[in-house]
């Protein structure tokens, strides 16, 4: 299977290319990525090729090696992580409200507040 690394992935659009090792631009979509599988730019990956409608299109992909983390003089200031958090806390209290009325949060904005967990998620954890 060929083997290369992440050039570009956008996560809120779901999609980016590899720098295939033999020189090859391919395509990454999300659907190609095994499930709860985030990718950044340098991740070493394994995958599949087929053609798609605007050329090569990765399919199957397998992550082998992750970037190296983000170091902890990249972190965000803790005031202004703080900040995130609080703003993110009044946001989470409006979504638990809904929910106990037995409403769940509408598709966009679901996949809107799924993202800001995420970018918290990984700043904190850089």
């Amino acid at each position: 299977m060929p083997t290369g690394r992440v050039k570009f992935y956008d996560e809120e659009k779901g999609f980016g290319f590899i720098a295939s090792d033999d020189g090859q631009e391919v395509f990454l979509h999300a659907s190609a990525l095994p499930a709860g599988v985030t990718v950044k730019s340098g991740t070493r990956l394994e995958f599949g090729i087929a053609d798609g409608k605007r050329g090569a299109q990765a399919l199957s992909v397998r992550v082998l090696e992750a970037p190296p983390s983000l170091t902890k003089m990249k972190r965000k200031p803790a005031d202004d992580m703080a900040i995130i958090v609080e703003d993110l806390v009044k946001l989470l209290d409006g979504i638990g409200a809904a929910l106990r009325r037995g409403r769940y949060p509408e598709g966009a904005q679901a996949h809107k507040v799924a993202a800001v967990l995420r970018r918290v998620a990984d700043d904190l954890d850089a």
